[in-house]
């Protein structure tokens, strides 16, 4: 059959923000099928068939229809390609453990073009998903062969290089679930939660609570030991050597068996235990002395390991590993029976994801000394029935959280004060959890900054333990913060045109004469309090997302307009007050396929979308396109006009004691329900010294935004008087 050319993706945008399409960053694909306009599914020979065998999970997708198999029956009544692309991006994201299940697509006013969007939680991500589906799709069309399989794995490499890693993601998705935002500050697990002066920092397991002198207290070992022996807390005996022959000489002075290990190592590196013989304490001294600057010998405790997750002062979680061994059968050999026996085991596997390693004697020179402590190797055959040891320290993955006896608890928890630290992971071994430490000769081994959490979100035996939420609820306390507030500082987004710049500012000024040192990105330029540190137009994503990212902005205002809405998304996910002025600009936007007057609903309708249940829209309600988005609003609302006697006004009033802010008789008047306040004259409320008069309906706009912050009217009008219009010089760099 002839071949179709490539649909041709005409334009990629990451929308990183809430945007036309849905709360969450999503990728736009401007496409142009061409040919394929005329040639929906069902009239391409083979298409439906060689899809659904390709992504036969595809079944699963709802589709318009909201039911399982509902794109199924849109691909056999024919469908247009560039929505058959939007179900393949979706699934190669799910094969690749990125689960989405957000896309759209729609026409554009271009025969044949159309806009695909789908849920895009890191660009890149994004990027190669849309590119392996596109082949897909093509060699689809055109009956050619294609590996979906290494596709899936390209893209699942992609989101293995960029997307966080179990641990961090865990206290990001912890966060979400509570209503706090989030902002990732580099390429790896760096993140920000919450917005300016109200935000904490993470990274994978450690918090800008977790004090560096902690940190490098736990990195040294035999300190950490003295400080624990100092205050009670069980340890083993121990002491630093500085060879082999010094690890024997220890050994026989603290008493056989005993442990090797690095001083100053993490995750179990370079540990041997149970050592009785010369030979292994010495071959132990090599392999410890790789892992850190220094090598310690230390009493050997009978029993199991465990890791105790303490956060915040409280154990949340605990792990008990277990020795790790194989059974020989008299014909294969100890590296087959690891393949076999061990790594076979699919909660093994290389990346973080899981709970168990994988395996590899080659390399791992622990696992060679314990084989040669048992006169084997690699290439041995283990005689039939014998239990060969390959780790005494592996598979810490065993959760045992509710075993854990209080006294145990209270030790873990001493221990990791007596170090510092917010969050720590405490290894001891104990013969049994449940019982006291003391009876059963157990013992602290180690205290740990920056813990996995893996082993308590994926645990290979017993229930995942909310780790994430354990630590969230450690940085944002709930009985320190409204429900909804935790993380964030009153924020105000202006949309519209008239007057914006003028609204923000003044906003931003009476939001500092209340206290608070405010952040400012409008079109005037980019301010910090009353100074403004650059005059480039600052009402877009990049100067907005630079005031969240500011631990000194306690309050922000920030200008949107509809091109920035299309072009990157809000650079917030939700805001106290949202305001739309008007829905005029539609002539600029022919690019976004923007032409009649009813889409510029859509755009600005996201500004509105974002408000925050207990924070307030407001809404010019002499313009009824903007009075429309009212209901739109999850707080409240606040309706201004100058005419008083508007129908939308007195009904908004009559309802639930509306607010609304009008002009009275040439005065402002603030009027909740039938009560009524006077502001004071329109001619009255100037600016500044000089007393310059604005527009009435910016004034407007103004009061309303001021008052749905719970500002103080005594204050509003103070503070617009006080104003001064012209700006400040830009201060150097």
């Amino acid at each position: 059959m002839a071949k179709f050319n490539d649909i041709q993706l005409l334009r990629i945008n990451y929308l990183r923000g809430p945007n036309i399409w849905t709360y969450r960053p999503v990728l736009e694909v401007w496409l142009d099928l061409g040919a394929l306009e005329d040639h929906p599914s069902n009239t391409l020979p083979g298409f439906n068939d060689r899809l659904t065998t390709w992504l036969p999970a595809l079944i699963e997708h709802h589709c318009g229809v909201g039911e399982r198999g509902g794109f199924l029956q849109r691909l056999q009544e024919g469908t247009w390609c560039g929505h058959v692309l939007e179900h393949i991006v979706i699934e190669l994201l799910n094969l690749a453990g990125m689960p989405t299940g957000f896309g759209q697509t729609r026409s554009t006013s271009q025969h044949g073009v159309y806009r695909m969007v789908f849920r895009a939680r890191d660009e890149r991500v994004a990027r190669v998903a849309l590119e392996q589906g596109h082949r897909l799709i093509m060699a689809a069309i055109n009956d050619e062969p294609f590996d979906v399989a290494a596709a899936a794995a390209r893209v699942r490499t992609e989101v293995d290089d960029q997307y966080l890693g179990p641990s961090t993601a865990c206290i990001v998705t912890a966060a979400t679930d509570r209503g706090i935002p989030h902002i990732r500050l580099n390429d790896g697990n760096l993140v920000q939660l919450g917005y300016g002066a109200r935000q904490r920092r993470i990274w994978t397991a450690e918090t800008e609570r977790t004090s560096a002198i902690a940190e490098g207290i736990a990195s040294d070992k035999d300190l950490t030991k003295s400080l624990l022996k100092a205050c009670g807390v069980p340890i083993p005996d121990g002491q630093i050597v500085n060879s082999p022959e010094e690890a024997w000489e220890a050994a026989q002075d603290i008493g056989l068996p005993v442990v090797v290990k690095p001083s100053d190592g993490n995750h179990g590196r370079g540990v041997t235990l149970d050592l009785r013989k010369q030979a292994d304490i010495e071959a132990a001294y090599h392999v410890a002395y790789p892992e850190g600057s220094d090598v310690m010998v230390e009493r050997f405790i009978p029993g199991d390991e465990h890791r105790l997750l303490v956060v915040g002062g409280k154990v949340v979680a605990a792990a008990r590993g277990e020795v790790v061994s194989i059974t020989g059968n008299g014909r294969n050999t100890v590296r087959e029976l690891i393949d076999s026996q061990l790594n076979s085991d699919p909660r093994r596997g290389y990346e973080e994801e899981y709970p168990l390693e994988i395996i590899d004697v080659a390399t791992d020179a622990k696992v060679q000394l314990e084989l040669k402590r048992q006169d084997l190797d690699a290439d041995a055959v283990p005689a039939a029935g014998r239990t060969v040891v390959i780790q005494r320290n592996g598979n810490v993955a065993v959760d045992c959280t509710d075993d854990v006896h209080p006294e145990v608890a209270y030790i873990a928890q001493l221990a990791a004060k007596v170090v510092g630290l917010d969050i720590a992971g405490i290894d001891l071994v104990a013969q049994d959890i449940s019982k006291p430490l003391q009876g059963q000769g157990g013992a602290i081994v180690e205290v740990n900054a920056g813990p996995g959490l893996l082993m308590h979100l994926k645990p290979a035996v017993g229930a995942p333990r909310p780790v994430g939420q354990a630590i969230a609820e450690h940085l944002f306390p709930s009985d320190e913060a409204e429900e909804g507030s935790a993380g964030r500082i009153p924020l105000v987004g202006v949309a519209g045109t008239r007057g914006t710049s003028t609204i923000a500012r003044v906003v931003a000024w009476l939001l500092h004469l209340g206290g608070h040192h405010t952040g400012l990105a409008c079109r005037d330029g980019l301010f910090l309090d009353r100074r403004r540190v650059s005059a480039a137009d600052s009402a877009h994503w990049e100067a907005a997302h630079r005031l969240l990212m500011n631990q000194m902005v306690q309050a922000a205002v920030i200008e949107n307009d509809a091109r920035t809405i299309l072009r990157d998304g809000l650079a917030y996910d939700r805001c106290q007050v949202g305001v739309v002025t008007d829905m005029d600009g539609k002539d600029s936007l022919a690019e976004f396929d923007v032409h009649e007057q009813e889409q510029m609903y859509k755009v600005l309708r996201t500004q509105v979308d974002v408000v925050l249940p207990g924070g307030a829209a407001v809404l010019n309600a002499a313009e009824p396109q903007v009075l429309e988005l009212a209901p739109l609003s999850d707080g409240a609302v606040v309706l201004y006009a100058q005419d008083a006697q508007l129908p939308a006004i007195a009904e908004h009033r009559a309802k639930d004691g509306g607010r609304a802010v009008v002009v009275k008789n040439g005065r402002v008047v603030l009027a909740t329900g039938a009560a009524e306040h006077v502001l004071g004259a329109v001619a009255d409320l100037t600016f500044g010294r000089n007393a310059v008069a604005t527009d009435t309906d910016t004034l407007l706009a103004i009061v309303a935004t001021a008052w749905a912050l719970d500002i103080a009217p005594d204050l509003i009008g103070a503070g617009i008087k006080t104003f001064e219009p012209e700006l400040p010089a830009t201060a150097a760099r």
